[in-house]
């Protein structure tokens, strides 16, 4: 059988006239593939013999770099050698042209040759013998051989209608023959490329996440595909395509300073793994498997299969990170087709202090100064996590080059801006990821760097170390409203392994850095006592519920000893274990793991018993003496921290004033952090501890006037507020449909909202403690929905804690204290708090 000078598969053996020439391929006489096959073997096993035109010594073994140049040297030069005796030289019609490993050189042990001969509309007689000359001493050698041989328009037409096809000869190059035909071929595909890439990118995405999908990823993967796994070799060759396409510089958003030392070293610590793996195996194979990790780490000087997974891992997230932002840049650097080239660029809307989105993405606005802004990595990463919108690369560089260290203690700004991220859920796996992979992320967190891309010892965790931390923070956002202190749960949740990867129990070790770090956030001395003994004793409950018999009272007694009898610990270990369990594994957390904690958890409440009802805030003397006067005063002052306020209002003791004074400040983009009500003779006392979203607070002045203007009846604040809300989402979905963003514009819960009920010794006062996410405006709303109820707010308590609230209202229901008005205000109350998104169908991914 004869080669098809038009076909693009391989041709079985058969009869052929072969060239012979006198002398062994090393001295430039035959032509024979045995001779390159044996020099192939010679370089895998060390042998004592050389190749010419290979890099490599007498009998030393190569390392895996040196034996890619070696490899790419040896092929080269049999190609060009067989070539020449062909006739296919320059102006001869004909051209040998690499593509595969050998056209990007990086040849591997077995990799395929992957060849295609080109000729100019030559006589198919000619084609046929130059091709049966060429390609059947490889076959008799049993080299594996990719080949097609085709004329230039037959090769552009392949790679028009093909993608496969087209990114394999975006990587062509020259051989041998004549070398305007290769020039020909290689500008024509990558002119046809950049010309056709705004119709074929939605499908070379659209295959890229389905490889994604086949081969998961490799940072996380047991028996990683190291060539088409999320990270891999393939990923690298997608940047370079759509770098062809000049729609990225094909190495975005990350330098040598970076974890992973940026894309480059990711991209040849990836082919030394492979390359090896090939050695190793004897064949080619691009699944790592666990058997072959430790000798490949040794032959690479990594140190054991533990040493190699952290490599990897960490290779592949920068990878898939540079991925990532070569992909939405990418996209966002496509013409704008449609009824969409009809609408106004992109606008900048703000989104904090510093921070505005356009084009779909997070970016700093033009006035921002991060490097005298410490607090701006923070804000920019909140603002991410919140609207699902990432952050652009060149905002994570500029503030990876300019943006200092946060002083310490932090600002309670930055540690609001912190819970705020981590109670984002899910979306705060991206956010944190990328502030990661620019080394900003260890900058705040320094004792990160022991557990970043550390490999588990144990096969039933899913992640590594690190993004085991980031997932639990994830499923803690949505048991928020289940504790008193949904802040340390969010911050035991993040920092519950962070022992790990320094020798000794974890959980003592992690007990002791979370001090460290409490101290850096500037946590209340009880606060970091608290974090610290969740990071200590994150295990007990479930080992303990799980090992030991609970009829036995010791082993309650010996619980509750533990955490010194405290209800609050226990609630936030509790919710831990859970969210912990549900971060490690398929399978970790289940109902009889669910209800042996739970009735542990029962059992010690007994045990400790009582807990203290929420009580109002003293009232400042001075604030009474104002009272005393009668009248509208509304007082600013600055707080104990930059950026923060103290906005007190004191007017008269009548309905709706909570609400349209809680109104007020939302209008006027002015976050409420706390607030404490109360009121003292006819006059309500109300202060608010609040920070302006963007630039300076309004003037005390103007807040008053507002608020007469809202008692009078001139301003519907809710009306407003709404309006302002709907805003602000339309122009996420906006953006986010325009620009290829992942942004999801809707006013969804991390975690369900819970009302808890206390009764008081006074007749017809309750207290009621809600516990929920928190919307713009919230106070005004919930203010308004207890004067729709009837019920009036005699004194209350309220805080914010990152994106959570936990507020405590004295209620006084009259002689209308009963179920059905205690569940008539329920349900006033849940109608203004974000409610938990609905779940999917099963099998459909985590919410």
């Amino acid at each position: 059988m004869r080669s098809d000078p038009n076909g693009s598969g391989k041709t079985g053996p058969g009869p052929v006239a072969k060239a012979t020439a006198p002398g062994p391929v090393a001295s430039g006489g035959s032509n024979e593939a045995a001779d390159l096959a044996r020099a192939r073997r010679q370089l895998l096993s060390g042998g004592s013999e050389s190749t010419p035109g290979a890099r490599g010594g007498h009998g030393r073994r190569l390392d895996a770099p040196a034996l890619r140049h070696a490899l790419v040297d040896l092929h080269e030069f049999w190609l060009t050698t067989k070539g020449a005796e062909l006739g296919v030289k320059p102006d001869c019609g004909f051209a040998l042209v690499a593509v595969g490993g050998l056209g990007r050189r990086e040849m591997l042990p077995y990799s395929d040759l992957d060849l295609v001969l080109l000729h100019d509309d030559m006589d198919p007689a000619v084609v046929s013998r130059v091709a049966d000359q060429l390609w059947y001493p490889l076959w008799d050698a049993h080299i594996k051989l990719d080949h097609s041989v085709r004329t230039i328009p037959q090769a552009l037409q392949v790679a028009s209608t093909d993608i496969t096809a087209a990114l394999g000869m975006l990587e062509a190059r020259h051989i041998v023959g004549d070398v305007e035909l290769s020039n020909l071929l290689i500008s024509g595909v990558r002119r046809q490329w950049r010309t056709d890439i705004r119709n074929r990118f939605d499908e070379l995405i659209a295959q890229t996440r389905s490889r994604w999908e086949r081969s998961g990823e490799i940072a996380h993967r047991a028996e990683p595909d190291l060539k088409s796994g999320r990270g891999g070799l393939r990923d690298v060759q997608l940047l370079n395509a759509l770098s062809i396409a000049q729609l990225t510089d094909g190495m975005p958003g990350l330098g040598p300073e970076s974890p992973g030392g940026g894309l480059a070293l990711a991209h040849r610590r990836l082919l030394d793994v492979r390359t090896e793996l090939h050695r190793v195996a004897g064949r080619p194979r691009d699944q790592l498997r666990a058997q072959d990790a430790d000798e490949i780490g040794a032959a690479l000087r990594i140190g054991d299969r533990f040493d190699l997974a952290r490599m990897l891992s960490d290779a592949a997230r920068t990878i898939s990170y540079s991925v990532d932002v070569g992909v939405r840049t990418a996209g966002n650097a496509l013409p704008r087709r449609g009824l969409a080239r009809l609408r106004r660029p992109p606008v900048r809307r703000p989104l904090d202090e510093g921070v505005v989105e356009h084009a779909g993405e997070v970016v700093l606005a033009r006035d921002a100064r991060p490097g005298k802004d410490p607090g701006l990595v923070m804000r920019v990463a909140a603002a991410s996590a919140t609207t699902g919108m990432p952050m652009s690369a060149s905002t994570l560089n500029r503030l990876a080059d300019h943006a200092p260290e946060l002083r310490e203690p932090w600002p309670k700004e930055a540690v609001n801006d912190l819970l705020v991220l981590l109670g984002s859920g899910s979306r705060a796996v991206a956010a944190i990821e990328a502030l990661d992979r620019t080394g900003l992320w260890g900058r705040l967190l320094p004792e990160w760097g022991a557990v970043r891309d550390l490999p588990p010892r144990d096969a039933v965790h899913t992640w590594t170390v690190d993004r085991h931390l980031v997932e639990t923070a994830a499923y803690a956002s949505g048991f928020t409203t289940r504790v008193a202190r949904p802040d340390l749960l969010m911050l035991g949740a993040l920092l519950h392994d962070i022992g790990k990867g320094r020798g000794g129990d974890h959980s003592v070790v992690g007990a002791e850095l979370a001090i460290q770090i409490g101290k850096r956030l500037g946590l209340w001395p009880s606060d970091i006592a608290t974090l610290t003994a969740m990071v200590r004793h994150h295990l007990l409950l479930p080992q303990t519920a799980t090992r030991r018999d609970l009829d036995d009272p010791e082993t309650v007694e010996r619980v509750v000893e533990a955490l010194g009898g405290d209800g609050v610990l226990l609630e936030l270990l509790h919710a831990l274990a859970e969210a912990d369990s549900l971060a490690t594994g398929p399978g970790v957390w289940g109902d009889w793991k669910s209800s042996l904690i739970g009735e542990l958890v029962r059992r010690c409440r007994m045990v400790m018993a009582g807990e203290d009802l929420p009580a109002p805030d003293p009232l400042d003397p001075e604030h009474v003496a104002l009272a005393a006067g009668g009248g509208v005063h509304v007082a600013l002052n600055p707080a104990d921290s930059p950026h923060t306020y103290v906005v007190t209002v004191i007017a008269p003791d009548e309905r709706g004033l909570l609400s349209k004074a809680a109104g007020v400040l939302a209008l006027h983009s002015l976050r409420v952090y706390s607030a404490s009500l109360g009121s003292s003779g006819d006059s309500a006392v109300n202060s608010f501890v609040v920070s302006p979203r963007f630039g300076a607070p309004p003037q005390a002045g103007l807040l008053r006037q507002e608020l007469i203007r809202a008692l009078a009846g001139e301003l519907d604040l809710l009306e407003m507020l709404t309006a302002k809300e709907d805003e602000a989402r339309e122009s996420q979905r906006v953006a986010a449909e325009e620009e290829r963003g992942d942004a999801v514009p809707v006013l969804y819960a991390q975690a369900p909202p819970r009302v808890i009920w206390f009764d008081t010794a006074a007749p017809g006062e309750v207290i009621l403690e809600l516990r929920a996410e928190d919307r713009l405006g919230l106070l005004c709303r919930l203010a308004a929905a207890f004067d729709n109820c009837g019920a009036d707010v005699r004194w209350a308590k309220v805080t914010t804690l990152g994106s959570s609230v936990v507020d405590s209202f004295c209620l006084d229901l009259g002689d209308h204290d009963t179920r059905a008005s205690r569940e008539e205000v329920e349900r006033a109350i849940l109608g203004v708090v974000p409610l938990p998104k609905p779940k999917k169908q099963e099998g459909s991914g985590r919410e």
